[in-house]
This record gives structure tokens, sequence and C-alpha cells, in this order.
């Protein structure tokens, strides 16, 4: 999670969807009152203890908007999605980044992700609709890009938040992998249609890979 006072702007950070990308980028515009929350690589809390309690930078809407009511009101909310189909396959890889025996066997370290409530839990892997929505499960953001065209789509919010917009690299990404289509059977692809099915309504990803 990024709030900069500075441009008036809250950035929620949706795990594997370029967060640390448009982080890295981003970073270095902030004003010396503004703030990040994110552990994994620059460590930093919120300075407020509600936020800073939950220990990691994927924030969701909700406990964002409790946090800072005036803000959230008044700044431009922005986050990014992806398609689940891709993005659970860059979940797992980063789950086991570190598991040599993962490469080979994804297909079933996948399913047996899907079968553990523990994993399933865990906001790296949570839908994506789970950080965006308000109490009502409507949409809380000012704006939601995609992941597919994050580069003009970031350009354009910088353009509106009056900034010139810094360049993209690659950031904290998984492991290399087979194409997408490989790594899927008809179970597993139904298995994650089911699990991320809001997240395939809402922002209108094909729930199907080969339909």
């Amino acid at each position: 999670m990024i709030v900069s006072h500075r441009h008036r702007f809250i950035f929620l950070a949706v795990p594997r969807t370029a967060s640390h990308a448009i982080r890295a980028a981003l970073g270095p515009l902030l004003g010396a009152e503004d703030w990040q929350q994110e552990q994994l690589r620059l460590g930093t809390l919120s300075p407020l203890p509600a936020l800073a309690k939950i220990r990691h930078g994927h924030v969701t809407a909700r406990q964002a908007c409790e946090a800072l009511p005036n803000e959230w009101q008044c700044y431009f909310k922005f986050a990014v999605v992806r398609e689940p189909f891709a993005r659970f396959v860059s979940i797992c890889g980063m789950l086991h980044r570190r598991n040599p025996g993962y490469v080979g066997r994804e297909r079933m370290f996948m399913k047996r992700a899907l079968l553990t409530r523990a994993i399933r839990a865990r906001a790296l892997v949570r839908p994506q609709t789970e950080f965006l929505v308000d109490a009502e499960g409507q949409l809380a953001l000012d704006r939601v890009v995609r992941y597919e065209c994050l580069d003009a789509s970031f350009a354009a919010i910088c353009d509106e938040l009056g900034i010139a917009a810094p360049a993209l690299a690659r950031h904290n990404a998984a492991a290399s992998h087979p194409p997408l289509e490989s790594l899927y059977d008809a179970e597993l692809e139904a298995m994650v249609a089911h699990f991320y099915r809001r997240d395939f309504g809402r922002f209108d990803y094909r729930n199907r890979l080969c339909a």
C-alpha cells in the first residue's frame, strides 16, 4: 500500500499484480509525509496502528477506508488486477520459489494449494475482489486497471495525477514456468475457475483457458 499526501493518491497492492514494480516506480516521487506499508522488501509499516498490525502490504479497501476515512474520500484510489489463471501460476511459483521439487510437478502443487484451507486463506492467494470492494460488495476504488496492459494504464494514471510517468521495471518475479495451458488440466482449471469466480465475473476475464 502507498499513501501519498503530496500527490493525493492511495495505491492498494493486490498480490502478484506488479505491485513491487509500481512501488519502485513511485517511491522516489513520494514526499516526506507520504508512506508505504510493505514488509517483504522495504520492511516498512504504516504510521497508523490499525494498518501496521496487518504486518504486510496487502491492505484491503475496507481496512484502508476505516483507517483513512478523510483521505479515502478525497484521494484518487487505484489498483491493478490480473487474469486469474496466470495470477495463480505466479502465486504458486512464489510460494515454491525455494522448493527444488516444484519444477515439473507444478500442477500437483497448484491443486494442493487450493485444497489446503490455510493456503487459501493467505493474503497472497486470496481472490483479488476481496481487496477491492466495500462492505456492500461494490468496487471501492476510482480506477482498477489490468496487468495485461499495465504500462499504458499506469502512464494514464500518472498523467491524471499530474506526475511524470516513471518506467516500470520487473520486480519480485516468480520463477519461469512452462506455457500457461500446459500447466492446467480440466480439474485444475475448474478448481481455479471456482475459487476465483468473483474475480472472473467482476473484472470480465474468461473463466476458461481454451473456450
